[in-house]
Parts: structure tokens; sequence; C-alpha cells
């Protein structure tokens, strides 16, 4: 499967989500992606601030059960402490972008943003085992991926 295959089955995967399934396959999705255990060991090494790495280690922790509302604040002190100037460690920016995109699925509810959260799942693994464009589901590791974003969204 190519990339741009990949990315309009994920499409059609969340438009033809139940909104249970939506919101499990997101709240599943943000903590896994943010549990990795060397991402607080990147913010504190001069990416984020004091402040802002305390609230990136709250966001992490709660991430799958916080509200909207505690969640864009954690996101907004993070915002706010980021040191490295538009040069963010690629691990810590795919998870910041998690919590960012489950954040504003929380407050609209837009479909989009769990595609979003998708991609940036995938991103993860990608970063960790690269794949191929033109034969995205090659590895098993993204093979793996996909099976979980479908067997999720297909709930």
């Amino acid at each position: 499967m190519r990339y741009q295959e990949f990315e309009a089955a994920v499409r059609g995967l969340v438009a033809g989500a139940r909104d249970e399934a939506l919101r499990a396959f997101g709240a599943e999705t943000v903590a896994r992606v943010v549990r990795d255990e060397e991402l607080p060991g990147i913010a504190a090494a001069g990416e984020l601030d004091d402040d802002a790495s305390a609230a990136f280690t709250v966001a992490r922790a709660n991430a799958s059960t916080a509200g909207a509302a505690e969640l864009r604040a954690l996101l907004t002190r993070i915002d706010d402490g980021v040191l490295s100037d538009g040069d963010m460690d690629p691990e810590l920016l795919i998870a910041v972008s998690a919590l960012e995109h489950w954040t504003t699925y929380l407050e609209t509810g837009r479909r989009d943003e769990i595609h979003e959260l998708a991609v940036r799942a995938v991103e993860q693994v990608d970063y960790r085992v690269p794949a191929d464009l033109d034969d995205f589901l090659a590895t098993p590791e993204m093979s793996a991926e996909y099976a979980r974003i479908e067997r999720l969204l297909t709930a």
C-alpha cells in the first residue's frame, strides 16, 4: 500500500467509525503516543522550560482521562515554555501534536482531529522504523499499527 492509499484508508475508517469507537481510539492512541519513557528526558534537555516540562509530565499522565479544558491549559503552558527555536525533537513534536489533536477533538468533536491523531501514531512508528512510501505497510511494525487503527475504528 502506498502512503497516499494508507492516508485515504485511514480517512475512510475515521469517517465510518461510530462516535464511541472514535473516542476509544483517540484515548488509547494519545496515551500510547505520549507514554514513551524517553520523552520526559527529551523535554527536559533544552526543549522545554521547567514549567512546560512539568505540564508535559502531567499531560502525559492524564492524556486519556483529562477533560478538554485541563488539557488545553496544559498545552498552553507547554507552548509558552518551548525553548527550541523551530527545531523541536521529532519525538517530542509528535507527542505534543498528538496531545493537541486529541484536545481539539475533545473540544470540537471534529473527526479530522482523530485522523490527524492516527497520522501522529504512524509517524511515531515511522520515526523508529522508517517505512517505504511505495510499500508503506511492508514492515511488521507499520503493518501492526495499521491493524491496530483499523481494529479500533471498526469496533
